[in-house]
């Protein structure tokens, strides 16, 4: 059990973002956002949305920094993967 983070390098809407996954549930995942105050809006298929100043507060609640690469290899090994069309698909 465990939450992993990858660095804050994604740009959009003038922000840099980090992605949190869970290598187990979703369930986990959002019991652990919503322990850092972290807005069920966040939530994006498969992962959170963190703002780079949040990165420090994940990490220190004991997310394990992590990859880009190593955060798609741990939700594909633990089935979590949603890709966007997953996403589209259940909106229709």
């Amino acid at each position: 059990m465990a939450l992993y983070i990858d660095p804050p390098t994604w740009p959009g809407h003038g922000l840099l973002w980090s992605h949190l996954v869970s290598d187990v549930s979703y369930d986990e995942l959002h019991l652990f956002a919503a322990s850092l105050g972290i807005p069920r809006r966040a939530f994006e298929r498969d992962h959170y949305d963190l703002p780079a100043h949040r990165y420090a507060d994940a990490v220190a609640a004991g997310a394990i920094e992590v990859s880009s690469r190593e955060v798609v290899r741990l939700l594909h090994a633990a089935g979590l993967r949603r890709p966007r069309r997953w996403a589209q698909a259940r909106s229709s």
